[in-house]
């Protein structure tokens, strides 16, 4: 049985986001660590397990949401 992993291309269509927007988040560490690589170095293709995507989103801040602040 093969394990199907998300391409960033997905990963943007799943939580509704652009595809240069999710390539934003990979760079700037937004994104979970990618469950699989595939190749090296630079140039290696990052992969997501769908229920990685669903449960990082799930527990994301919503839009404007002030995480600098102290919770009450």
């Amino acid at each position: 049985m093969s394990v199907h992993y998300l391409a960033l291309r997905d990963v943007a269509e799943r939580i509704g986001i652009t595809e240069g927007t999710a390539r934003g988040y990979s760079g700037r560490g937004i994104l979970p660590e990618p469950d699989a690589l595939t190749g090296s170095g630079p140039r290696a293709v990052r992969g997501w397990l769908p229920e990685t995507i669903d449960t990082w989103q799930a527990q994301r801040p919503g839009r404007g949401a002030r995480t600098d602040r102290a919770q009450p």
